[in-house]
């Protein structure tokens, strides 16, 4: 029996907790986005994972002005590839959440004293 070998269908399967895939899309959007800007909070993922198919939803700080529509583009696309390759899920969906724009004007503001 030990050196017997067993089929990959009786083997089991490994699960992937959606909180481990939500951590690598939000690293991935992170990537996407060469990093925070000053002052913002990292983009942070929830997920919904059904039979191998993760739908993601991104929430995301951005600096401003910028290409916010290329700036979307760029997470979906790498959180969609890193999930893929990282979990081996099919993403179909990635969903990015503008949740505020940090401009120099608003950092100019925030350091000053009343």
């Amino acid at each position: 029996m030990a050196g017997e070998r067993v089929a990959a269908a009786e083997r089991g399967a490994t699960t992937i907790a959606d909180r481990v895939v939500a951590k690598i899309a939000a690293q991935a959007a992170r990537e996407a986005l060469h990093g925070v800007p000053e002052g913002g909070e990292a983009p942070h993922a929830s997920v919904l994972v059904h039979h191998g198919v993760a739908r993601v939803r991104i929430g995301v700080e951005l600096d401003y002005p910028s290409d916010i529509g290329a700036q979307c583009g760029a997470v979906r696309h790498r959180v969609a590839r890193r999930v893929h390759a990282l979990a081996g899920m099919e993403v179909p969906e990635v969903v990015v959440m503008v949740e505020r724009l940090h401009s120099a004007q608003s950092r100019a503001a925030q350091g000053r004293i009343r």
